[in-house]
């Protein structure tokens, strides 16, 4: 399903180039990522790109993630080298840190100098993490276009902050093909990939498997399931009888049963969940 889908359209490509012309210009690369799925949203070519520039990672939607992976996927990112944050940029939580973390790297960079210059900053990532969320709460006004669908932010944007810093915003990219079919589900469950080209009975069947294995007793609370069965599909089924979603002919209305496990998911209802376990990750 997900290992078919080719994500190297034109748009991409240019935001590769973008990316690449004006790295120079900046002095920090602001990589924002998924705090529920921090491998998969991480764009590999990114790491090619900005090589040894300095790096700030934002783990954002870390209200929807598990609390204690987000603690230790903080301290994997520091060892890695980079500054790291962990974020909720839709409701700002996390913003006053972000410009005391910037106010330091400012400092740092004025220090000895007689031409104090304004920090220049680039922000990329996978499309739908939040970009133009975090844009919007930096520059306290809606200066970026922002929404639940991938794909929102079109092209360059410099942008001035009331502090003299400048903000580069750049397109969402992802990369030509998944390498994991794991990561492409990961970003699909996590919608940032397009469900208008995805199976979304199945796409929610392969969330609930994961869900048994990893968070089954919020997915039973979630959904009143007296027991999970092995057989992920009965599962759904018992949570469409327990919802209603039952069409005429007694016949499971799998579409909808679908639907709303992905958006309770997506909405963080079902519980507090990360894919990705930091610990697994690095095994």
């Amino acid at each position: 399903m997900i290992e078919n889908i080719n994500w190297y359209p034109g748009h991409m490509k240019k935001t590769r180039e973008l990316i690449q012309e004006n790295l120079k210009m900046v002095n920090l690369v602001i990589e924002v990522i998924d705090a529920r799925i921090p491998v998969s949203s991480r764009n590999p070519i990114i790491n090619e790109l900005v090589q040894s520039k300095p790096r700030l990672v934002i783990l954002n939607k870390s209200d929807l993630s598990d609390e204690e992976e987000n603690k230790k996927w903080c301290e994997h990112f520091k060892a890695e080298g980079s500054s790291v944050l962990a974020m909720n940029c839709m409701s700002g939580a996390g913003i006053q840190p972000l410009f005391r973390l910037l106010s330091g790297m400012q400092a740092e960079s004025d220090e000895g100098r007689i031409r104090k210059k304004a920090l220049r900053m680039m922000i990329v990532g996978v499309p739908n993490v939040g970009k133009s969320s975090l844009i919007n709460r930096m520059t306290g006004k809606k200066s970026a276009k922002t929404g639940d669908r991938p794909g929102v932010t079109k092209g360059k944007q410099w942008l001035g902050l009331q502090n003299g810093m400048q903000l580069l915003d750049t397109p969402g990219i992802l990369w030509p093909k998944f390498e994991d079919p794991k990561a492409g589900l990961n970003l699909a469950f996590c919608g940032s990939i397009k469900d208008e080209i995805l199976d979304t009975p199945t796409l929610a069947l392969e969330l609930i498997k994961v869900l048994q294995d990893d968070y089954p007793a919020e997915l039973a609370a979630r959904y009143k399931l007296d027991e999970l069965f092995e057989n992920p599909l009965e599962t759904m089924e018992h949570i469409a009888q327990k919802r209603g979603f039952i069409l005429p002919g007694k016949r499971t209305d799998y579409e909808r049963t679908a639907r709303t496990v992905l958006d309770e998911f997506r909405a963080g209802i079902i519980g507090k969940i990360t894919l990705e376990k930091c610990g697994a990750a690095k095994e």
